[in-house]
């Protein structure tokens, strides 16, 4: 299925607890690692971290290292002894059993892919070459029919206006580096990213047989097609705007705005569907571009874009030629260093073919009903605390904060497992074919899946993520967050943990989630869901405003010399951390004023710390990470998190209980006068 904008607003981050009084320690939190040398209010983060990086740093394979990775560690090492468990109990063929195990088998077969070398895909790469003139219609059918998708992409989605049912977006083609700046600048790291990726396409190329002055050629092809493309694709920041993304278009408009493609053959043939009467389209000047890309190229050009579109899809599933080829590209992009062992690449693999079947496994062994009756109280509690920060808000009318609380009533949530799993019964997997061909079935499976949708009711049982993904979410199409079984786990939750460090901790990713339903694009959707604007004109002038002090904040941050941070980017995850921090920490001061806990009582100290002080430093802990300068550069141009510094510095400098907690004051670093801080929430 082609990857279409908006299906969920992600995290990469996620406690409460019980009592103890003052028996409580530390348990998330490591005292060896803060550094004393630095003063809180010079440097919180590395104050917290220090010992930390110091003590984990970046081994070859990684391009960065962080409390994220531990906890992925952990729950690979758990399921790679689930997945090879497998193999002992001689599953039989036609179980899924037998299939997880048999594409785990298949991807850990490195002797068996090398020496079949680029043979799974050569029939298909004939099929391009050998197309005639008057095929060229059939061959683009045939492309997207087969997990493909050259010029645009296709699928259907939640309809933005009536999230209960279904809607057919279009949306513009993918770009083989990602993101339109690395076709289009011409400085230093862009012109090293764009010639590493020509290198790329071009030993691909040659790695399935072709010449080098074939391979060269369809390295320039694919770099004309692909540059003129990235040229009508939206910006970053543009990519935020949700409402420019729903056009809705009658079919005939559609037709007469992108004549190239046969529309009506496109849906039937590759999607087993009457053309539909409505079709949104997300990006019109991109797929506009596709459209007279395809009606004006050569068949030539138009083949050599195939051809790469086909082999770089398959290139992780052939032979190590392919898998180095890949690796090399992605040392310029990241900087890292060293290929991932064989078994993280084939567990990852697997669990994109059959991932609920693995998270089955996972939960059944790995996740106590404890553990989801204790984060459902939590969330409860959050919801409470941030439906005061809604009633005290200064910028919000009434009318709007009765909406906003309709919305908050009406937040479906998910915790650790979907009550309905996937049914896999009729995926193929067979084990005398190549694991290219294997994999390939798995994809069609998917795609058949997504588009069977079509026509039915949106079922709002689903999950955008398996339950070992180290991860949380909000889906405003659905108006629910989303904690999958994996992320609860220390330093963001930890039974034996302080209330101060749980709360600090999967208690600010809760509040995180929560006000991602009313951040800069989780504003435009209602409680059901649906695109709306309950907002009034003079709340949003109000909300902008603020935003714009805190994207200056971000933007003025220099994360490598001679490059700022991207604020507008980043500015939805920005306004959700500072969410988090303030309703978590309201949610924590009310669960201890009921157990009749006074957090200003030495008493309450924890381990020599004040709760409130361990509440920050385990936020602070959470976003401890190495990382090499490529990923940096990555990470600001296509990531819409801040780095952990800064999720951690700047957001930190706008809450006054942190100064508070530290005793900071005008004349540290960290210090951020009242008048110039920015409060959302």
């Amino acid at each position: 299925m082609k990857t279409l904008p908006l299906t969920v607003i992600a995290l990469a981050a996620i406690a409460s607890s019980c009592s103890r009084g003052n028996s409580e320690h530390l348990a998330s939190v490591n005292p060896a690692y803060i550094d004393t040398t630095i003063a809180p209010g010079h440097d919180f983060y590395n104050r917290i971290n220090k010992g930390w990086i110091e003590a984990n740093p970046l081994t070859a394979e990684h391009a960065r290292y962080g409390q994220f990775d531990v906890i992925n560690d952990t729950c690979e090492a758990r399921v790679r002894s689930l997945v090879e468990g497998l193999g002992s109990t001689d599953p039989q063929p036609g179980t899924v059993a037998h299939k997880v195990w048999t594409v785990y088998s298949l991807a850990m077969d490195t002797a068996r892919r090398n020496t079949e070398g680029a043979k799974p895909i050569l029939a298909d790469l004939k099929k391009i070459e050998d197309t005639p003139r008057e095929g060229m219609e059939d061959l683009f059918i045939w492309m997207h029919g087969n997990y493909a998708s050259p010029f645009f992409g296709a699928g259907p989605m939640e309809d933005m206006a009536n999230s209960t049912k279904y809607a057919m977006y279009v949306s513009g083609a993918r770009l083989g580096m990602g993101d339109r700046d690395y076709y289009l600048l011409d400085d230093e790291r862009n012109t090293a990213v764009r010639n590493a990726y020509k290198t790329l396409i071009a030993t691909q190329m040659q790695n399935a047989g072709y010449s080098k002055e074939d391979a060269d050629r369809i390295t320039g092809n694919v770099m004309k097609i692909e540059t003129a493309i990235a040229r009508d694709t939206k910006t970053r920041e543009e990519s935020r705007d949700i409402v420019a993304m729903y056009n809705p278009c009658t079919i005939a408009q559609v037709k007469a705005e992108y004549p190239a493609v046969n529309w009506d053959r496109f849906f039937v043939e590759t999607m087993g569907i009457q053309t539909p009467d409505t079709i949104i389209v997300t990006d019109p000047k991109t797929v506009a571009t596709g459209s007279k890309l395809i009606s004006t190229l050569t068949d030539r050009e138009i083949k050599d874009y195939y051809l790469w579109d086909y082999v770089s899809q398959a290139a992780s599933k052939l032979s190590d030629n392919f898998t180095q080829a890949s690796f090399e590209f992605n040392k310029v992009m990241s900087g890292v260093q060293e290929l991932r062992p064989l078994w993280k690449r084939s567990l990852g693999a697997t669990e994109g073919a059959l991932g609920e079947a693995i998270g089955q496994l996972y939960v059944e062994k790995y996740f106590p009903q404890s553990s989801k009756d204790y984060m459902l109280g939590l969330v409860e509690n959050l919801r409470t605390a941030l439906g005061k920060h809604i009633d005290n808000l200064d910028w919000m009318s009434d009318s709007t904060k009765t909406r906003a609380q309709e919305k908050l009533a009406a937040f479906t949530v998910k915790i650790g497992y979907p009550d309905k799993w996937k049914d896999y019964s009729s995926m193929e997997i067979d084990p005398s074919l190549s694991y290219y061909e294997n994999m390939h079935n798995a994809s069609m499976w998917h795609q058949r899946e997504t588009y069977s949708k079509w026509g039915k009711p949106v079922d709002r049982t689903e999950w955008g993520m398996t339950p070992q993904t180290v991860n949380a979410y909000y889906n405003p199409l659905a108006n629910e967050i989303v904690f999958p079984a994996a992320i609860l786990q220390a330093p963001f939750f930890d039974p034996n943990a302080s209330d101060a460090e749980n709360y600090g901790g999967i208690g600010v990713v809760i509040g995180h989630e929560m006000t991602h339903g009313f951040d800069d694009q989780g504003r435009n959707f209602d409680a059901n869901g649906n695109m709306t604007n309950w907002w009034t004109p003079e709340d949003l002038a109000k909300f902008e405003e603020k935003t714009k002090g805190l994207i200056a904040q971000f933007d003025e941050v220099e994360v490598l010399p001679g490059l700022k941070a991207n604020g507008t980017y980043t500015l939805g995850e920005n306004i959700a951390d500072q969410g988090g921090l303030r309703v978590a920490m309201t949610a924590f001061l009310d669960s201890q004023e009921k157990k009749g806990v006074d957090i200003n009582s030495p008493e309450a100290n924890i381990d020599g710390f004040s709760p409130a002080q361990v509440f920050y430093m385990n936020y602070a802990n959470l976003w401890a990470t190495n990382i090499r300068p490529e990923e940096i550069r990555s990470l600001t141009t296509g990531d819409v998190h801040s780095l952990g510094i800064n999720r951690v510095n700047v957001t930190l400098r706008n809450i006054a209980p942190f100064f508070e907690a530290f005793g900071i004051t005008e004349s540290d670093p960290m210090f951020r006068p009242e008048s110039e801080r920015v409060i959302i929430w």
